[in-house]
């Protein structure tokens, strides 16, 4: 649909001393799916658990869609 954009973001979670998932920083835009899968792949190394979500959304109306998951593993946490 003309005017739209979908950005896709990564973000990694670590274990507070709690043992619950609290994000490891503020989440990043990847520039395509594949170079977003490939971050969490060498993230998932090296922290609890990474999120990989898109959301599609429309700047002339000020729109944003939901979130939509590509990818999660380990322990995460609220994402958004």
């Amino acid at each position: 649909m003309p005017g739209t954009f979908t950005s896709i973001f990564v973000v990694a979670f670590d274990l507070d001393d709690r043992q619950q998932p609290v994000r490891s920083f503020e989440p990043c835009i990847a520039a395509t799916e594949a170079a977003a899968l490939e971050d969490a792949q060498r993230l998932s190394r090296q922290h609890a658990g990474v999120l990989v979500w898109k959301r599609t959304g429309d700047p002339v109306v000020g729109e944003e869609g939901d979130p939509e998951i590509i990818f999660q593993t380990g322990r995460t946490g609220d994402f958004d």
